[in-house]
């Protein structure tokens, strides 16, 4: 009999240790994995996205390279005076957002200038709606001077840098147009008008 106490005694130690064991065992296999998967997702790390606005694709790859990340040129868009040329507009995710490593950024390039436009037909067009269309395809209002003619805020004439323009021309967008229109006054004859030859040889 008590041979079987101590078999049970001795038994119940060693069943303790190795049930002992098994936990410690689980405890380091479940912390191990979970670490693993931390490195693999890269779990609470993240980057913050720093501002690219007005950089060059130069200075974008130098930036990102530097923090892990990753860019993709959009489409470009209007021409922005304000922002120097092929250089970031805009940036998708924004600067301060927070992103995980290799993330790729989306950016809007300025294009390097203005294109052109074709200069509407606005001859024989009241000034105002001249106005409208050459500002409607992009060009700019310069002088507007007034001449001697019935047609009273009739555009008679486009001029750009003090040379004449012409419906269908090219200029550059924003351009300046100055306008040459009637002031509803007739125009005088500046022709000497024709004199009798008695006046001429006298009596």
């Amino acid at each position: 009999m008590e041979k079987i106490k101590e078999f049970l005694k001795n038994s119940g130690k060693k069943l303790a240790w190795q049930f002992a064991f098994a936990i410690v065992a689980c405890i380091i296999l479940v912390w191990c994995v979970l670490q693993l998967l931390r490195i693999y997702t890269a779990h609470g790390e993240y980057i913050t996205v720093p501002n690219l606005s007005k950089k060059t694709l130069t200075e974008v790859g130098v930036i990102l390279d530097k923090q892990q990340l990753r860019y993709e040129v959009l489409d470009s868009t209007e021409y922005d005076p304000k922002y120097p040329p092929l250089s970031v507009i805009s940036q998708t995710p924004e600067a301060t957002e927070r992103v995980k490593k290799n993330r790729k950024i989306y950016l809007n390039i300025n294009p390097s200038g203005y294109h052109k436009v074709t200069v509407p037909k606005v001859i024989q067009v009241t000034r105002r709606n001249a106005v409208a269309t050459l500002q409607s395809v992009g060009l700019a209002i310069g002088r507007v001077t007034y001449v001697n003619n019935i047609g009273k805020d009739m555009v008679l004439e486009m001029q750009h840098d003090g040379k004449p323009v012409q419906p269908g021309d090219k200029l550059i967008k924003t351009s300046r147009i100055d306008l040459v229109c009637g002031n509803g006054l007739e125009a005088r004859d500046t022709i000497p008008t024709e004199i009798p030859i008695e006046e001429l040889i006298g009596d």
